[in-house]
């Protein structure tokens, strides 16, 4: 198995790294590139959905960016310990008809030996906004 540092257990430095490039990731909107930070088997739940393995990843990710245009994502470090980061977020988008959206949220990641994310749990709130009240 490909490992995919930095791997656990963290510290503050490889914690905040891991999130940066999770961050890197997401707003690359490349579902292919995101699911490779995932094992085959990963379990997620994103709001009321379970997604598990990676194929699901890449589909539920391609739907996603096509609802959520303009996505731009920014993470902060929660917490950390051992093999587990906590970590905060908020996103803005916009859907179909221009109505923009600040999202808000946080996640509960699990990572193997090899640093690849088995468990991400993610809880997440839409606020519609305007335009002009965008920040990222």
């Amino acid at each position: 198995m490909t490992e995919r540092p930095p791997l656990p257990p963290f510290n503050f430095e490889t914690a905040t790294l891991k999130v940066q490039m999770a961050e890197d990731a997401w707003n690359s909107k490349d579902p292919a590139r995101v699911s490779l930070a995932y094992t085959e088997d990963t379990e997620w739940r994103n709001r009321s959905q379970f997604v598990n393995g990676r194929e699901e990843v890449v589909a539920f990710l391609t739907e996603k960016w096509k609802k959520e245009r303009g996505y731009k994502l920014k993470k902060e470090l929660w917490s950390f310990t051992g093999n587990r980061i906590a970590v905060r977020f908020e996103y803005e988008y916009h859907d179909e008809t221009g109505q923009w959206f600040r999202a808000y949220g946080n996640e509960n990641w699990e990572f193997n030996e090899q640093g690849l994310m088995q468990k991400r749990f993610a809880s997440i709130n839409d606020l519609p906004i305007e335009e002009s009240e965008r920040r990222l």
